[in-house]
């Protein structure tokens, strides 16, 4: 099946195992933690005798097959569509998944390689293992033509070129190699063939040729398509007029990594069984030029990439608090550390005048840079909006009109803010969407602060409302982004959980809100065990 997500990117998936789960939590085989359209187990795929079928796991959003929504396991059929959240997941035989088309390139059906006079196959193991199979006793590096095409090859591909021109030099030395003027190359980008480079236009290619040289990694060569009759019978081959064909892989090591096709229409010269070694060798040197072309693209994008998060990560640091304010009777404090660089967690304090002190938090939906964006977003309009605060319900509704005016369709904001008043501990609060603050009472009964409507982001003239609580003294509330709660083991799927969170606040009550802060990270990462956030973390204490 082909699984394409809303950036445009498309992944092929084989489905190997008798079963496949998918979605947001990490113990899915198709894991997707960002999409939040997705339930955390949110469908599976079945085998069911030869055939295939897909459930859904009771997720909240449901799952739709051609457009209908599913109760029920179907069982599915090449060509169906699958919606679940944001993916796009299209059900797929082998032969689709492997043959990408283009304008350049089609690839027609047509019976297996046969072991015709006219046709010939070959490895790269075969001509470069110790005992090289014996083809009419020719070898590869006889004759002066053979050696100088090696080594002009050998010179062209040793320079540092961009993997656009490089695909060009390797279409044309594979061409003067063998002294046609018809070919394509092209590399396996997701499980397709794409068209990288080509010389002439309408190329009609066995599939069976394709699927032989993808892969089992031979080298295959047909000296007269005429003659041969898994070819003469495919009249989009006949009508090309093409006599004589090869295609060899481009294999770097074990793995192919796309393949080299070649044909001529005359017989004049027809492709020969040193030809198609000389082209096997040349490929495979191709092959891993372009590997070692690719992988230092790959470093230096990833170097400039690294530089930017870095610098956009400082930025981000500092958008946050420098240090909580100080409030006589109030003691805050807070921490937020991003799974990645950078993340999609804030929290922030505000002072006013009166005395009184504003504490809030926001969790936008997403990781790494995207989420970050927003997050600086949220930051500005808040410190804006926020400014007076005489009516806490209107200034949310503003925010979330502002924050929908710009909000892509994927992305959506959850958030909660809240005035104290140190003097008398009454907190007016408002929560859009965001996991309940935890009001810790000193006697250890807890309350959660739920008030509010719906996240920011999705309906622009929502109307929110606000609340108010009484802290007394001793009281602490704990205000925490879902990456605290919904920490998990790695070895099974047990999160951390509210319940958790409230015993680790209660056992630590008696110490300053910053060793609080430090206690429930502290808990969170040996709960985890060790490993890696998958998810941003944030904790703020207010404790009075």
């Amino acid at each position: 099946m082909t699984v394409r997500t809303p950036d445009g990117k498309s992944r092929v998936v084989p489905l190997t195992n008798p079963r496949l789960t998918l979605g947001r939590s990490a113990t899915n085989d198709l894991c997707y933690p960002e999409d939040v359209g997705l339930s955390r187990q949110h469908l599976a795929f079945e085998r069911s005798g030869v055939d295939w079928v897909i459930q859904d796991l009771g997720s909240k959003n449901g799952t739709l097959v051609n457009g209908a929504r599913i109760t029920t396991a179907q069982r599915l059929r090449p060509g169906d569509r699958i919606s679940a959240g944001h993916l796009n997941i299209e059900f797929t035989d082998v032969t689709a998944a492997i043959g990408g088309t283009s304008n350049t390139v089609v690839f027609v059906d047509s019976a297996v390689v046969t072991a015709a006079t006219t046709t010939v196959s070959t490895s790269l193991e075969g001509l470069m293992g110790p005992e090289q199979e014996d083809f009419g006793k020719t070898n590869v590096f006889q004759g002066s033509l053979q050696t100088r095409a090696l080594l002009r090859a050998g010179r062209e591909l040793a320079g540092h070129r961009p993997l656009a021109e490089l695909f060009e030099v390797i279409m044309d030395l594979s061409l003067e190699a063998v002294g046609t003027n018809r070919g394509v190359l092209m590399t396996l980008e997701d499980g397709a063939l794409v068209v990288k480079a080509a010389r002439g236009q309408g190329f009609q290619i066995s599939s069976a040729v394709r699927d032989k040289v993808i892969t089992e990694g031979a080298s295959v060569l047909v000296m007269d398509a005429q003659l041969d009759q898994a070819f003469r019978e495919r009249a989009s081959i006949v009508a090309q007029n093409v006599r004589s064909m090869m295609a060899v892989p481009l294999q770097a090591k074990d793995r192919v990594i796309g393949l080299i096709y070649l044909d001529s229409p005359n017989l004049v010269r027809p492709f020969s069984r040193e030809d198609l070694n000389l082209l096997t060798v040349m490929a495979n040197v191709a092959a891993i030029r372009i590997e070692h072309a690719r992988l230092a693209e790959v470093e230096q994008a990833e170097r400039m990439l690294a530089k930017e998060l870095e610098q956009a990560a400082k930025i981000q640091r500092g958008l946050l608090p420098a240090q909580s304010p100080q409030a006589p009777g109030l003691d805050l404090a807070g921490s937020t550390a991003a799974c990645r660089t950078v993340g999609g967690d804030y929290y922030d304090f505000l002072s006013f005048p009166d005395g009184r002190v504003g504490v809030l938090v926001g969790d936008v939906a997403g990781k790494g840079m995207p989420a970050a964006l927003m997050m600086s977003s949220l930051q500005a309009r808040v410190q804006v909006l926020f400014e007076e605060c005489d009516d806490l319900a209107r200034s949310v509704s503003r925010l979330n009109k502002a924050i929908a005016t710009n909000c892509p369709d994927n992305r959506f904001i959850t958030f909660f803010i809240c005035i104290i008043d140190p003097a008398t501990g009454v907190v007016t609060y408002s929560n859009a969407g965001h996991n309940p603050p935890l009001l810790v009472r000193r006697s250890g009964e807890v309350d959660t602060l739920k008030t509010g409507g719906i996240i920011l982001g999705i309906m622009p003239r929502f109307t929110y409302q606000d609340d108010r609580v009484t802290m007394g003294p001793g009281d602490i509330l704990v205000l925490f982004s879902d990456g605290v709660t919904e920490a998990a083991r790695p070895d099974v799927d047990e999160e951390f959980g509210e319940t958790r969170l409230a015993e680790v606040v209660r056992a630590h009550a008696s110490e300053p809100a910053e060793e609080i802060v430090k206690a429930v990270l502290a808990a969170v990462a040996q709960f985890t065990q060790g490993a890696p956030a998958a998810d941003d973390i944030t904790v703020v204490v207010a404790k009075r």
